[in-house]
């Protein structure tokens, strides 16, 4: 599973960095999802390997602009360069009204449907071929959540002795159940795939975290997951002063919690833009790192606008070459 950060800025951009987005594969960029769409996002894609015309879904976290202000565009470009394939839209009912009201009002069209799901749905659950996905509610100043991925359709290893012992020679049957099908076979026999086969390795589970001041609330989620993407708006000297209001977490916060459910991948992004990245700049953003370090042992990542991650399936995460 891969993931490439889109922007990493906190409610305005910066000259390194645009406000939040996220753009997430499970094995190459067809298909792939987002996670928010900041304004500029569209822009931000240029610059990658990923395409509009191969996203299969969207995910919004909560509704503030920063987080959704580049969808009108992002969606109308894909309707002027042909795109057809419907697009799934998880979020909050407000998005539904905000995309529609800005159509209706811009003499614009969209070529291809969109599938509005709620996302604040009590049962919510999404999941394609490649991925199942369950959200936490988190707190924040507006309805808020984080998204769980887990992948889906492992590939399956044959018991080639089991099968060999029971008398089922290689053959067409042996690749209908490594793809997961129960085989009828000529003698009456019924084959079941999960008899015959095993998932030789766990399923990689990574968390997307919005908006958010209480990191505990994605306790239990943290349970099996592998990488956790959250927020760390500010160091704690600057959340003490800015005050409890804009409902963010500092970096210690977040640190201290990953320590204590023993969190194996941390990356912290939606930095505040006082926070600067040229040398000698001050505050500097090597702080919120330096800060985390302090209370967490695992493996932390300071997220940068266009940085590529790989989960592998050995689950170690690693921040993929510049390209």
């Amino acid at each position: 599973m891969e993931f490439t950060f889109l922007g990493t800025s906190a409610g305005t951009p910066t000259r390194s960095r645009n406000v939040t987005g996220l753009a997430l594969c499970r094995s190459g960029p067809k298909p792939w999802y987002l996670v928010d769409c900041g304004e500029g996002t569209q822009h931000q894609l240029m610059r990658t390997r990923y395409s509009v015309m191969q996203l299969r879904a969207i995910f919004i976290t909560h509704i503030h602009g920063d987080h959704i202000f580049g969808l009108p565009g992002l969606l109308t470009s894909a309707s002027m360069l042909g795109r057809t394939e419907p697009l799934d839209i998880i979020a909050p009912p407000q998005v539904r009204r905000f995309i529609e009201a800005t159509i209706d009002n811009s003499d614009s069209s969209l070529s291809y449907p969109l599938n509005f799901i709620n996302s604040e749905a009590h049962d919510f659950y999404w999941q394609d071929d490649n991925v199942g996905v369950t959200n936490v509610k988190l707190s924040h100043r507006v309805a808020c959540r984080a998204y769980v991925f887990t992948e889906r359709n492992l590939e399956r290893q044959l018991k080639q002795e089991k099968l060999t012992a029971d008398g089922i020679g290689a053959g067409p049957s042996w690749g209908d159940l490594q793809k997961g099908k129960d085989v009828l076979m000529d003698d009456g026999r019924l084959l079941r795939s999960d008899d015959y086969t095993e998932i030789p390795r766990t399923a990689r589970r990574i968390i997307v975290g919005g908006d958010n001041d209480t990191p505990e609330l994605l306790k239990d989620a943290c349970n099996g997951t592998h990488v956790l993407i959250h927020e760390a708006t500010y160091t704690q000297d600057v959340a003490d002063r800015v005050g409890p209001w804009p409902q963010h977490s500092s970096a210690q916060q977040v640190a201290r919690f990953a320590e204590s459910v023993k969190l194996p991948n941390l990356v912290l992004t939606h930095f505040s833009s006082r926070y600067q990245s040229v040398p000698g700049g001050t505050p500097h953003i090597n702080q919120l790192a330096a800060e985390a370090l302090q209370h967490y042992r695992g493996h932390l990542f300071l997220a940068k606008d266009f940085d590529t991650y790989r989960l592998d399936k050995d689950l170690t995460l690693n921040k993929l070459d510049d390209h």
